[in-house]
């Protein structure tokens, strides 16, 4: 199954630590030349990558990229900090894939406060980390039980294989998801030397990191930084004061463009440039929005926090009143939920904050068609802090999708076994017949054979499914409740489906329950009663193998339908029953008392179903004992899945398509018997 896709974060940011102690520092002579005459500037190195699973937020199993499908558009790529476009430290020169790892090296050539602390911060041994910032125009979900081999290695599903995606840009980062991968730092930048490294050349230390790799490889890596202090300079920061300062810078950016909001792109450029708070940013906006007869912007849109995927859909459950919302997410991020859309989010707002995540410049839902491809196709550029909308919806909808799969009737899964299939193909189970039993082991400790014979069931799964829309009409009436109303329905219809291929095989079953099978009885004494139930025990209990003997498996259930379903509750709850006519039958007490669980369903007397009855009954073994029926589900899964999807040109608005993989068969007729409760 190949999907396009992106993930709450930046679809590229797969962040890999480097670890300390892979660190090796090396001072060079104050203002030592190149070969080329300039100035020396730091060099670094890192692997980027190191071909492995990760584990990245909004992604609900690991991810690993297919290097193989990486496109490089160039060797000169933006090396950055944090994926700000706005904290440059400089670019690589050199970009390869060495035994599926990805290996990067290039020069620290920007003169930034980032570019500043990457290199002193190196320098004092701080553990920087590598992430890397690309597009994914496709992915492969690789099924649980099914291998795959990427990067040269093979591993287990479940998990996400991108097999297409494009660099964008390498950043170093504090905090990663892959330990196995290193930066190094050959630092240029004047730093002022320890004292008691005046008469040194050069200090050099250098230890191999070998970390076990996720899928069990080992990865060799080492860092380095090389130091050269200029006299000139009375001090140096420290990197935690120029760590603070860049935090600073990127809260006061992030207050800028919150303010703005995608409005006057080049006075929002000039307050960036020019050091403004949030306070001139508001004055100049009114101002600006007052020249071109715009509406009075609101107060302050500054948000302090940026919104993830995960918040947007704590945002939606909320709003929907889900039950149950404290246990679907962790305290902070129903907090900033609450705290950020105070109101409720409407489905307008919620496609409005993944399209400007993704790049999207607009401020409102005029464009609801540029809106939509933002939000689920974005052209990615490397840094923008992406949501997966196809994700946060399906996710949302999963949840009132299981509402309505059970709502609906669920005797079928009381009264039948169910299988773990891995593929569509027919299964078969056979069952031990003849000399099944155990013999007499004789002297020398010899064991005889058991044998297989011929009595073999079948079952396949088969796809079922249905795709609904969230008409254009309601996004423009910014219906949030479109997203749980349509979930539902696909729900619903994948229960009544099941329901419907289970009891349509059921009760279609003249050859299967039959006098020849010696499991059919019918006659006026067969009527769900002491009696009868007695008569139908009697006929279960009596039933023999092949071999002519008994089964030795005891009925378990009462299988009845609506109309019987008060007389079957009284057989198995009530001590005694009593009957007032003039046949009055003693002794009273109830000898089936808690014998057999009722089940009722109303599908057994629906004239929809070929077999119908209203007076038939059934007496069935336990299923994991000796089942009538089966169903079989792909890889195990009992409820359907929801995708979610920007709908085809054709149509406008959100297509969500729900599909269920099972397959339903008879299978041992002497697991039940069937009463026809009448002549």
């Amino acid at each position: 199954m190949h999907q396009t896709l992106t993930t709450d974060q930046p679809l590229g940011q797969l962040s890999l630590l480097s670890e300390p102690g892979a660190i090796t520092i090396e001072a060079v002579a104050d203002g030592e030349p190149s070969s080329d005459g300039k100035p020396r500037l730091p060099r670094f190195s890192m692997v980027a990558y190191t071909g492995g699973p990760m584990r990245i937020a909004g992604w609900r199993y690991p991810v690993i990229v297919d290097l193989a499908g990486l496109a490089i558009p160039s060797q000169s790529r933006p090396i950055r900090f944090g994926h700000d476009p706005e904290s440059g430290v400089g670019h690589s020169d050199a970009i390869r894939l060495e035994e599926g790892r990805l290996v990067a090296t290039g020069v620290v050539s920007r003169d930034t406060a980032a570019a500043r602390e990457i290199v002193v911060s190196a320098r004092n041994g701080f553990p920087w980390q590598a992430s890397i910032g690309s597009s994914v125009e496709e992915f492969e979900f690789v099924k649980q039980n099914q291998k795959v081999i990427v990067n040269g290695r093979e591993f287990s599903g479940p998990l996400n294989v991108v097999r297409k995606a494009t660099l964008g840009e390498i950043s170093f980062v504090d905090l990663g998801a892959d330990g196995n991968t290193s930066a190094s730092v050959a630092a240029g930048f004047p730093c002022q030397q320890e004292e008691n490294m005046d008469s040194q050349e050069n200090v050099t230390h250098q230890e191999p990191i070998g970390d076990a790799a996720p899928d069990g490889g080992v990865t060799q890596a080492t860092a380095a930084v090389q130091a050269a202090a200029p006299q000139e300079h009375p001090a140096v920061r420290t990197a935690a004061e120029i760590r603070a300062e860049a935090v600073a810078e990127s809260k006061r950016i992030a207050a800028i463009r919150g303010c703005f909001a995608g409005r006057h792109p080049q006075l929002e450029a000039q307050a960036i440039e020019d050091n403004w708070d949030v306070a001139r940013c508001e004055r100049e906006l009114k101002l600006a929005d007052l020249r071109d007869g715009r509406p009075k912007a609101p107060a302050v849109q500054f948000r302090s926090e940026a919104v993830t995927g995960r918040t947007l859909e704590a945002a939606c459950m909320l709003a929907a009143k889900a039950t149950a919302v404290e246990t679907m997410f962790d305290e902070p991020t129903l907090e900033a939920a609450q705290r950020r859309f105070r109101g409720g989010i409407g489905l307008q707002e919620l496609l409005l904050e993944a399209a400007w995540a993704n790049g999207y410049t607009g401020r409102n839902f005029r464009d609801s068609r540029a809106v939509l491809r933002f939000a689920f196709r974005p052209e990615l550029e490397a840094g923008f802090s992406t949501i997966d909308i196809g994700g946060i919806l399906s996710n949302v909808a999963n949840k009132f999708l299981l509402d309505g799969f059970f709502s609906v009737e669920r005797t079928w899964r009381n009264i039948c076994a169910t299988r773990n299939v891995s593929d569509f193909k027919t299964v078969t189970s056979y069952r031990l017949i003849g000399t099944d039993q155990y013999e007499q082991v004789q002297p020398g400790g010899e064991l005889k054979h058991g044998t297989l014979g011929n009595e073999s069931y079948t079952n396949r799964a088969d796809t079922y499914g249905l795709m609904l829309s969230i008409d254009r009409r309601d996004i423009i009436n910014d219906d949030l409740g479109a997203i749980t109303t349509v979930p539902r329905k696909l729900g619903r219809g994948s229960g009544l489906k099941i329901n419907d291929v289970f009891w349509g095989i059921f009760l279609n079953n003249a050859s299967f329950f039959s006098v020849g099978n010696k499991n059919y009885i019918s006659g006026a004494d067969t009527a769900l009663s002491i009696d009868g139930l007695t008569k139908a025990e009697v006929t279960f209990m009596d039933q023999v193998d092949s071999d002519g003997k008994p089964i030795g498996v005891m009925p378990a259930i009462m299988l009845v339908p609506t109309a019987l379903s008060a007389i079957g509750s009284q057989l198995y709850k009530s001590m005694e029953l009593r009957d007032t006519t003039s046949s009055t039958k003693y002794p009273i007490a109830n000898p089936h008392q808690g014998k057999f669980r009722v089940e009722v369903s109303r599908y057994l007397s629906n004239a929809r179903y070929t077999g119908n009855s209203s007076k038939a009954w059934y007496l069935l073994a336990e299923p994991n004992d000796l089942p009538v029926i089966e169903i079989a589900f792909l890889n195990g899964q009992e409820s359907p899945t929801i995708e979610t999807a920007d709908a085809d040109f054709s149509v406008l608005g959100i297509q969500m398509r729900g599909y269920h993989d099972f397959g339903v068969a008879l299978q041992d007729p002497r697991g039940g018997v069937k009463v026809k409760g009448e002549a």
